[in-house]
């Protein structure tokens, strides 16, 4: 669990200066190295457009030394676009301000030196989210276990209203959910920002092991500067707040992952044991969970947060599943588990072959803590990789 610290009081920095710098660094930098293409928000052919002036929001904790806040590239007032933010880290050198966004190496080094950042911020922003019980993230990209509920009361059943699309650049990084009561919650433990200038409508959460989620369209949200929130807490309302940009119909919060700070494609990523999956088209695809297949516009159900050695079961298609008295098809079956269901993996050793969803083919062959084994292709853990080690 993430605790923050209590920062001393400092005084405050000169805020348009330190703004003005902000802007500046992100027009020289992040903005030029993107080219701010025209397709990054209406979707349409890339063309090399004038980079937009950014909205800075300085940390009221700021001194005249060291720097703090967000800033907030304003998307159109358009179907399909969507804002760009970053957190920023300053510190006042030679008389002027040294500038460093999320994604840029010197976000790290600045952040570790930051007097205003509390001891977790400074551990979670300079390392890329620091340890958990998993330990750092994989270097994988195929690792897509994230430890995380989707965002709403476990137990509860919400609208799946729109499958993987973008919230800014070209990957489709988030999903888009709505109903149940509306309140919108941490999928797990982290350090809550508030990116709009507006203080409405836009929360991002760092998390451990180098993720980070974005919650947009909110109303009625929590202000937060750092503030430690535990896996559950109160985020805000779904709603159809544009305070940085874009369009909303129908109240809804528009959820994004992030990787190692930036954007990230969702696909095959899990949330609430339920694996999204998209497919030709923004805003289409479906989710799973085991063999069960529910598309846009059906209703997902929160079993809560799959472990970093769990699994869950997914017989491709059938009911069960049988479970053998060793690693592989030639030991003897000692009964069955039931397609869906979540399992704990003691260790992993090789055995026989299988092939299982979308043409995954292993070895690799898991011990549950009942003592059985079933193979990995049927079992959905985020990683090909043996979760809780090789059996001795």
């Amino acid at each position: 669990m993430l605790v923050a610290g209590i920062p001393v009081p400092v005084h405050a920095a000169t805020p348009a200066d330190l703004a003005a710098a902000v802007a500046a660094h992100l027009r020289d930098g992040p903005l030029r190295t993107e080219q701010w293409h025209a397709e990054q928000r209406q979707g349409g052919p890339a063309r090399s457009v004038a980079a937009p002036d950014p909205d800075v929001v300085v940390a009221a904790r700021s001194t005249d030394e060291h720097g703090f806040g967000s800033v907030v590239v304003r998307a159109p007032e358009a179907a399909g676009a969507y804002p760009t933010g970053w957190l920023f880290v300053a510190r006042r050198e030679a008389g002027a301000w040294r500038v460093a966004v999320e994604g840029e190496p010197t976000f790290a080094e600045l952040s570790a030196g930051s007097e205003i950042l509390h001891e977790e911020e400074r551990r979670v922003l300079a390392g890329a989210g620091g340890r958990s019980e998993a330990g750092p993230l994989s270097t994988n990209p195929s690792d897509r276990r994230t430890g995380m509920r989707l965002p709403w009361a476990t137990g509860q059943s919400w609208r799946y209203t729109g499958g993987p699309h973008p919230m800014s650049g070209g990957v489709r990084s988030s999903v888009d959910f709505a109903g149940g009561d509306g309140r919108v919650l941490a999928v797990r433990g982290g350090l809550a920002y508030t990116m709009c200038g507006s203080g409405r409508g836009w929360i991002r959460v760092v998390h451990d092991r180098g993720l980070a989620t974005d919650y947009y369209h909110l109303q009625g949200n929590i202000s937060a500067d750092g503030k430690a929130v535990k896996e559950g807490d109160f985020l805000g309302n779904i709603g159809n707040d544009v305070s940085c940009g874009g369009s909303s119909t129908g109240a809804h919060v528009h959820f994004s992952l992030r990787r190692n700070n930036a954007y990230v494609p969702i696909d095959r990523y899990n949330f609430g044991k339920w694996v999204i999956s998209a497919s030709g088209a923004d805003y289409s695809g479906s989710a799973w969970h085991g063999s069960r297949r529910v598309g846009v516009g059906g209703t997902l159900h929160n079993h809560g947060v799959l472990g970093f050695t769990q699994g869950v079961v997914d017989t491709d298609g059938g009911t069960v599943l049988n479970r053998r008295s060793g690693p592989g098809a030639g030991h003897p079956v000692v009964g069955t588990v039931l397609d869906g269901t979540t399992v704990t993996v003691e260790c992993s050793a090789r055995g026989t072959r299988h092939v299982g969803r979308s043409g995954y083919s292993s070895d690799l062959w898991n011990k549950l803590t009942d003592g059985s084994w079933v193979s990995d292709v049927f079992l959905w853990t985020g990683t090909g990789d043996p979760v809780n080690g090789l059996c001795p």
